[in-house]
């Protein structure tokens, strides 16, 4: 049976796709064709492979090309704004919000591209991407984030990581819970030290069961109302036994299957950059609090971090300094951040100068 693509051919295809160490050549050899074109005139695609099962796989993927292949109307802002949604599994409730999005999708991409040419000339320190937020307007993003939360002679570099202190980085997705990841991600790395064993522990747990302290759920929380929870209810389960849904639930804590407790926790002097550098060369990593309602913060992709408008007091979102170091000569603090893929170089001195930060005291599980 004929397929029925509603749109006109481009000129050519060529791709090779890759499934299960097979290598399939996908060839097509059209020029212009227009949607009344008959069947055989239509793409052809020959697939090199000596599997059958290759050629089952690649179905699929041959509808998808097709589809490009007779689309001459998408745009390259179209394909691009597509295969963005396709990693980000982005979904939207009608084709008026797609388009709503799409449009702010394609300003803020405007907006990384000119950053990103001045990063090239040296003018900017750090490259913007279009990251999980790039559908989102700034003021949009910064309600999000903005739901509660929050804030010797040493090495010359540290980097927690390195040391076994630090589980991978985790996704809040759209639930104001960065104060939790903050609060887990510290007391993982002091049960690390005590005990040598890293385990992740449930940020799912602190969003149900800490609300008589001070904590709103997705609403937004306080890395130290997390801490005075786990104290005062004697553990914290693993994450494996209470993983993460991202929503408000019933408290559902088990102590059978505690990964951690806390005997209390300690304040960093506020303002002080020096005894939170002291606090993270000697102690290991430490909750903060930091301004994230840029549109540079929102869209960050890689470099070290420099944005001049960057709040000492307006604290929005609850992250981890896992450590500190210097890169062509500008002094920056590493932080793991609770986005899904990204860890953080923000410059010191100005940017990350004032909030509250936690260290949290741990005993073994």
């Amino acid at each position: 049976m004929q397929p029925n693509f509603q749109c006109v051919g481009v000129k050519s295809v060529s791709s090779y796709m890759f499934f299960q160490g097979a290598s399939l050549l996908l060839e097509t050899k059209v020029t212009h064709i227009p949607k009344s074109a008959p069947y055989h005139q239509q793409p052809v695609f020959i697939v090199h492979s000596d599997k059958p099962a290759d050629r089952m796989k690649v179905l699929l993927a041959v509808a998808a090309v097709l589809a490009v292949a007779n689309c001459a109307s998408l745009s390259l802002e179209d394909l691009e704004f597509h295969a963005w949604r396709l990693k980000f599994g982005r979904t939207y409730s009608s084709p008026v919000e797609e388009a709503q999005r799409r449009q702010i999708w394609l300003n803020n991409r405007k907006l990384v591209l000119v950053h990103n040419i001045l990063a090239d000339q040296g003018i900017k320190s750090y490259r913007l991407g279009m990251t999980y937020f790039a559908d989102m307007e700034n003021e949009e993003y910064k309600r999000l984030i903005a739901q509660g939360c929050l804030g010797t002679d040493l090495p010359a570099t540290v980097d927690w990581r390195d040391k076994g202190y630090v589980t991978d980085v985790k996704d809040q997705k759209e639930c104001g819970s960065c104060w939790a990841f903050s609060a887990t991600g510290s007391l993982e790395g002091q049960t690390f030290r005590k005990t040598g064993k890293l385990v992740s522990l449930s940020e799912q747990q602190l969003v149900d069961c800490s609300g008589d302290y001070g904590n709103m759920g997705c609403m937004g929380g306080l890395m130290d109302n997390a801490f005075r929870y786990i104290q005062a209810n004697g553990g914290i389960d693993t994450e494996e036994s209470y993983p993460y849904e991202a929503e408000d639930r019933d408290c559902r804590y088990k102590p059978s299957a505690v990964g951690a407790t806390c005997t209390g926790y300690v304040d960093v002097n506020s303002g002080d950059e020096d005894a939170l550098k002291e606090a993270v060369a000697t102690i290991g990593p430490i909750s903060v609090g930091i301004d994230a309602s840029h549109s540079s913060f929102q869209l960050y992709e890689s470099g070290l971090y420099d944005e001049p408008d960057c709040s000492s007091s307006d604290l929005d979102h609850g992250v981890l300094a896992v450590g500190y170091g210097s890169e062509n000569g500008q002094d920056y603090w590493l932080v793991k951040n609770s986005w899904a893929t990204h860890w953080f170089k923000l410059i010191q001195d100005i940017y990350f100068s004032v909030g509250r930060r936690r260290t949290a005291r741990s005993n073994s599980s």
